[in-house]
């Protein structure tokens, strides 16, 4: 069943401070569009190839639940909710609440995802990713939010890919940086904190051990934050 002509379901709005994102609108169109948070238009911009990004869409990435895809790991920082409908009605997941597992979501069999929300405020965001050189999956991402006030770090969330077998935030990096000026040091000190989210079970498999997922975590964690820090304001 191809649901590639239901223009209904494709497309990106922008009303007051949120942008909602169809489910058949491609990784290409969200890579340039333009005010959506810089974080994911940039990890858009990195999926695949052209030829994915073109084919591609938001809501199938999403749906699949990829442990090494770069959209939820975006989706989760940024705070977005999913928007499902089915035969009983519609519902909003939250995007942290939405990837449960290894290739599986909160989505339900008679479900599909009809489309996402993505707050917009004058916070930075960025996405720095390891990508394997033959699919451009993600060996390791991370994506950063980073809101300034005063001169120091006001808030930030940051959620992590390929690692685990879901996207998984990182609260223990925002809260080490949170109400700290926004200088190289303490963003690299708050990067290493990704390691108390990571848990146990850190993946590993033919392109990378977990012992290299676990040890490139907070260098990427670092290079988003440090991005998103310069784009905050």
């Amino acid at each position: 069943v191809d649901i590639g002509r239901l223009s209904g379901l494709k497309g990106i709005s922008i009303s007051g401070n949120s942008a909602t994102i169809g489910a058949l609108t491609t990784h290409a169109m969200v890579a340039a569009a333009q005010g959506l948070p810089a974080g994911l238009t940039e990890a858009a911009g990195m999926i695949g190839d052209p030829q994915v990004r073109n084919r591609g869409t938001v809501g199938g990435n999403l749906a699949h639940a990829d442990p090494a895809s770069d959209l939820p790991t975006v989706l989760v920082a940024l705070g977005a909710t999913i928007n499902l409908v089915g035969p009983s009605g519609n519902r909003s997941v939250a995007a942290g609440d939405f990837f449960i597992d290894l290739f599986f979501t909160a989505l339900g069999e008679d479900e599909l995802v009809a489309s996402v929300d993505v707050p917009l405020d004058s916070a930075g965001s960025a996405y720095a990713k390891l990508f394997n050189p033959a699919s451009r999956y993600a060996i390791v991402g991370a994506c950063a939010k980073v809101s300034v006030a005063n001169g120091g770090c006001s808030a930030s969330y940051v959620a992590v890919v390929g690692v685990t077998a879901k996207a998984t935030a990182a609260p223990s990096v925002g809260a080490a940086l949170v109400g700290k000026a926004l200088t190289a040091e303490n963003i690299a000190a708050a990067a290493a904190q990704v390691a108390n989210d990571l848990g146990d079970d850190v993946m590993g498999d033919i392109h990378a051990s977990a012992d290299y997922r676990r040890a490139m975590a907070p260098v990427y964690v670092e290079r988003a934050l440090s991005k998103a820090a310069s784009r905050a304001g």
